[in-house]
């Protein structure tokens, strides 16, 4: 009996942790102690920062080339709120659909170091129409954020990835509200009432292409720069690409965000982390048309030392 016991318990205990390790609070206070148990979180090259074009660098450099954003996902898609933000699940490729040619949409261009593939999509949403995103671009807080995750295809998983400085990149888009409805956000923005609680998740009966959601963004406007990811662990392993013209949304779209509960069963609204130190870190600016310029063509406009993500 004793083993069988022993192993239950140890199971219990494993939950726990699990358990606790998943739960963390947006308050001050609670995000003070996200290091405790998250090292990471009190590194120097930490996620969100404030973006201003006169603390920036500008530079000539390719657009973010993204391949497969106009292929309709691979379904079923999944919509979970987790208690912390509303993510949308990507399932993998199997292999007949690789045989038959079929690929995972996927980043590369900019300062991105690699190919970088979709893993999955997720937002960050205010209270107040005057804050919910992380990023803060020339002193505006939009009213929300939303983060397409990539991992370096060099790694097979995104757990892998993050244990390196390369093993990320996030594209961030923001939300500012506008009095019609965005059409593009419609297919997720349906659905959000049937998960209304933390830990509820439904499998979407339609898909949809990341195109449709940015769609009308400016894509060839842009800053990056290497940061880690907002929540626990805080991974130092992300490179950011932010592009500043926002995405309209309507009242009654954020207001359904608004309905939704988070872990403790109470609103889960206001889920943006505090802004941390730059430190040495450099943000650079895309400028000029050069989209289909090879990096190593752009050298020679541009003193070299001007690349380097630090001072």
């Amino acid at each position: 009996m004793l083993p069988k016991v022993f192993v239950i318990l140890a199971a219990v205990l494993l939950g726990c942790q699990v358990t606790f390790a998943n739960m963390f609070g947006y308050s001050e206070p609670n995000q003070r102690r996200w290091s405790r148990r998250h090292g990471h979180c009190a590194g120097k090259t930490q996620s969100p920062i404030a973006l201003h074009v006169s603390k920036s660098i500008p530079l000539h450099m390719p657009a973010v080339d993204m391949i497969g954003y106009h292929n309709l996902l691979p379904h079923p898609l999944k919509l979970v709120n987790n208690g912390h933000t509303v993510s949308i699940t990507i399932p993998k490729l199997d292999d007949a659909a690789k045989d038959n040619g079929e690929f995972m949409p996927y980043v590369r261009g900019a300062k991105l170091p690699g190919e970088f593939e979709v893993e999955s999509v997720h937002f960050h949403w205010g209270d107040k129409n005057n804050r919910g995103a992380e990023h803060v671009v020339n002193d505006i807080r939009y009213t929300m954020e939303m983060h397409i995750v990539h991992r370096n295809k060099k790694y097979k998983t995104m757990s892998e990835a993050l244990d390196y400085a390369d093993g990320g990149a996030v594209l961030g888009f923001f939300f500012n509200l506008d009095e019609d409805d965005n059409n593009g956000l419609q297919a997720i923005n349906r659905h959000l009432h049937l998960i209304p609680d933390a830990n509820n998740e439904v499998t979407l009966n339609v898909t949809f292409s990341l195109a449709s959601i940015i769609n009308g963004v400016d894509i060839d406007k842009f800053y990056t720069y290497k940061g880690s990811l907002t929540t626990p662990p805080c991974s130092e392993a992300i490179t950011w690409v932010l592009y500043p013209d926002p995405i309209p949304i309507s009242p009654k779209q954020i207001s359904r965000f608004r309905q939704l509960a988070d872990v403790q069963d109470g609103a889960l609204v206001d889920n943006y982390r505090q802004l941390q130190p730059l430190g040495s870190r450099r943000v650079f600016m895309r400028v000029g048309n050069t989209h289909h310029t090879p990096v190593h063509a752009l050298t020679s406009e541009v003193d070299y030392r001007k690349w380097e993500w630090f001072n």
